[in-house]
């Protein structure tokens, strides 16, 4: 038998292997997202993410110089608002003093050089748990973009680097631009979550900051996981409107829309591991089904080989021990 082409060849040991791959995934391709709640020397395990956390600020800063001394380059912040706090207007989301814009300052102080990027949406502030202001069984676009506007001028004026929206508001983009521009705040960034599906995988997460809504679903705002035309379509608004990085939320049930969206825009493509799919592959590496070790690796690298620079994942700091050695 006489080949032309032997396939195998670049395939028989892991030197060649390592020179012919042709996707390489590092450190610096994660954000991490932290959890954070008041109080001090707080570390709460999230009862659907073993080994995930809720820390006060003074840990959550511990935490964060370990991620950088892994070679992970940012840190996205969700807060856990107290019930007493909530309201239908998002008041504490604008405080000043408020938990998120406590853990910027104080994060951007430890570690200057972090980027923090800050969700910004209101079901961690909404007696409702939406991510939009409540008027009767609707969620009522324009007056939401109003207080998601002013509050991304509150994170940035706290030290954010990069303010993420993550409601799926017609037209946060450009207001929140405006608003950034009016103010002088011509630094920060905004990552778009452009296509945020109205996903089942996000159910640990809600449980992290008892953001559930408490009436009827996300719907009428998150996209339908059926559409692939909407999420372009949805994307290219958002970079027209001025976004500087674009975001697919979920990853991996969404590979394909990833792609689609790397192959549409110019700007960075980041895509979420969320919750759901981090929570899958513990369970399933608890039960002895698979090899954890191995499945957040070809887990992760399948999301970057799919068009992902950036990839928000629970893993980011298991993963970058693993790249580390």
């Amino acid at each position: 038998m006489h080949l032309i082409r032997r396939n195998r060849i670049l395939r028989q040991s892991p030197a060649i292997r390592a020179m012919v791959a042709e996707t390489i995934i590092k450190p610096s391709d994660f954000i991490a997202p932290l959890f954070i709640t008041e109080g001090s020397g707080i570390k709460e395990e999230i009862s659907s993410m073993q080994g995930y956390f809720r820390m006060s600020i003074d840990l959550t800063v511990v935490e964060v110089k370990e991620l950088w001394s892994l070679g992970i380059k940012s840190v996205l912040l969700f807060i856990k608002c107290k019930d007493e706090l909530k309201d239908n207007k998002g008041t504490e989301a604008l405080n000043p003093d408020g938990l998120m814009q406590r853990s910027i300052k104080a994060i951007k102080n430890a570690c200057p050089d972090m980027v923090v990027m800050t969700d910004v949406a209101l079901d961690p502030f909404s007696t409702y748990g939406h991510d939009g202001i409540v008027e009767g069984n609707e969620i009522v676009n324009d007056p939401t973009v109003e207080v998601l506007a002013l509050m991304s001028v509150s994170h940035a004026e706290a030290g954010a680097d990069i303010v993420a929206p993550s409601d799926m508001m017609d037209g946060r983009i450009i207001a929140i631009r405006e608003a950034l521009e009016v103010n002088n705040l011509t630094r920060t960034g905004i990552m778009a979550y452009s296509a945020k599906y109205a996903s089942c995988f996000y159910g640990p997460f809600r449980d992290a900051l008892d953001s559930a809504p408490g009436f009827g679903d996300k719907k009428t705002y998150q996209m339908d996981y059926a559409n692939r035309r909407e999420a372009i379509k949805e994307t290219l608004m958002d970079v027209e409107e001025g976004a500087d990085i674009v975001m697919v939320k979920p990853a991996m049930a969404y590979l394909d829309i990833i792609r689609e969206v790397k192959n549409s825009v110019e700007v960075p493509v980041s895509a979420y591991h969320v919750s759901g799919e981090y929570a899958m592959i513990k369970a399933a590496a608890k039960m002895g089904w698979l090899d954890e070790n191995k499945a957040v690796m070809e887990s992760l690298t399948s999301i970057k080989r799919a068009g992902a620079d950036l990839i928000a994942t629970y893993y980011a700091k298991h993963a970058a021990k693993l790249i580390n050695g």
